[in-house]
């Protein structure tokens, strides 16, 4: 069922770059993807509620790319934050997620604009984490500031160097020119004590974000990283391999994504994953995580005696 319903994401995915969304009709996906209606609703409730899931699986990628790359790195290295902002820029091209992101702005649908706009905060806030990593607390003030100035730079220096070298230019000497810039702005700013923005505001525009789930989020996702890798380096059949990381997915998802992680499905998950010891180290960490996870969610469910 899961890969019959990324082959659906994907099928229409192409479509949209093709013919454009709001061109592209059910019917067109149904045909395209060679699916009955009746199979099209039990995984969608709409051609918006695709359109998200596309979003969301090139994202999830994403994400999990970008994390590999720190780990057992030091997260204020400006070369793996260097190497991140590629890996975004290159996903955004490759998948026109930019074009497809104009048509529906310009659409008059109000739940994919508010997708949208959270999908942007959600960037926004990711930059500003980052900055912390690489810049330290003592500039913490100025970040959200900062990342904002530097999603607009990295945005026009890309689209202005897009015209000027047509044949393609390449995008890592400007996201590499653009971060320079980036270091010698962060610390104007933080000399001069100009505040525009209080970082707090993330807090108000994104109110799920506290800094303990930051926390376990960045745990999560370099213990998913490393047993991914590991998953993928060891798994002698081919069938075995896309089993656990398809377990491995469903487990990050849960617990990152879901209102209400199921305990009972993540403890069988994490159960049809022992049976090999090359990734035993890696598994017990993602279940110390798991264990601790739920152990603080029934620790704020108990009320103060």
């Amino acid at each position: 069922m899961y890969n019959r319903k990324q082959h659906v994401i994907k099928m229409a995915h192409q479509l949209f770059i093709e013919k454009g969304f709001q061109a592209t009709s059910i019917q067109d996906i149904l045909d395209y993807s060679g699916i009955s209606k009746g199979t099209f609703y039990n995984y969608f409730s709409s051609k918006n509620e695709l359109l998200i899931g596309i979003y969301q699986t090139i994202y999830k990628k994403l994400e999990m790319d970008r994390n590999d790359l720190l780990v057992g790195q030091d997260p204020a290295n400006i070369e793996i934050f260097i190497k991140q902002i590629e890996m975004q820029m290159i996903t955004n091209r490759k998948n026109k997620l930019i074009a497809i992101y104009e048509e529906v702005l310009a659409s008059n649908d109000a739940d994919l604009k508010q997708f949208i706009q959270q999908n942007r905060l959600n960037s926004l806030r990711w930059l500003y984490r980052r900055f912390n990593d690489i810049f330290g607390e003592d500039k913490k003030p100025y970040l959200l500031d900062c990342a904002i100035m530097f999603q607009g730079i990295l945005q026009q220096n890309v689209q202005y160097n897009r015209r000027a070298h047509k044949s393609g230019e390449k995008i890592s000497s400007v996201v590499r020119y653009s971060v320079m810039r980036l270091m010698k702005m962060v610390e104007e700013v933080s000399e001069s004590g100009d505040q525009l923005l209080e970082p707090e505001l993330l807090e108000k525009w994104l109110p799920n974000c506290s800094k303990n789930n930051h926390g376990f989020k960045n745990q999560l996702l370099q213990v998913s990283g490393s047993l991914r890798k590991a998953i993928s380096k060891n798994s002698p059949i081919k069938g075995e391999q896309e089993k656990y990381i398809e377990l491995l997915e469903f487990i990050q998802d849960e617990l990152l994504h879901s209102n209400k992680p199921r305990k009972f499905l993540i403890e069988s998950a994490l159960s049809s994953m022992h049976g090999c010891s090359f990734w035993k180290k890696e598994l017990q960490q993602l279940e110390q995580l798991a264990e601790d996870f739920f152990m603080q969610v029934e620790t704020e469910k108990t009320p103060n005696q």
